[in-house]
């Protein structure tokens, strides 16, 4: 199995290619200042083979390249990122306080 995982940047996604399928993709919605993982897929035929872990990994790593805090809004994502704590600095905070 080769597995290739890219940014397809017109399309707000990172795809997993496996011997020329598509594999998955994991969505995301970026700016300058911070990225939002909303949605990852997996096709059935190609789960439980580690292309969620690399969507994941490839994502994290590339909000880490950019210095943009990640708001996994995805259970995936979320999830793979508290199984795995040298992303965790990665989180998101929303430090914004209202006061009356």
């Amino acid at each position: 199995m080769t597995l290739s995982v890219r940014d397809v940047t017109d399309q707000n996604r990172f795809e997993a290619w496996v011997d020329g399928q598509l594999a998955g993709f994991a969505a995301y919605l970026r700016s300058d200042n911070l990225v939002v993982y909303p949605h990852t897929v997996v096709e059935p035929a190609f789960e439980g083979q580690g292309i969620g872990s690399a969507l994941a990994r490839a994502a994290l790593d590339d909000a880490r390249e950019r210095g943009l805090p990640v708001l996994a809004t995805c259970p995936f994502i979320k999830g793979w990122m508290l199984r795995h704590p040298e992303y965790i600095d990665l989180a998101y905070e929303n430090r914004s306080r209202v006061a009356d």
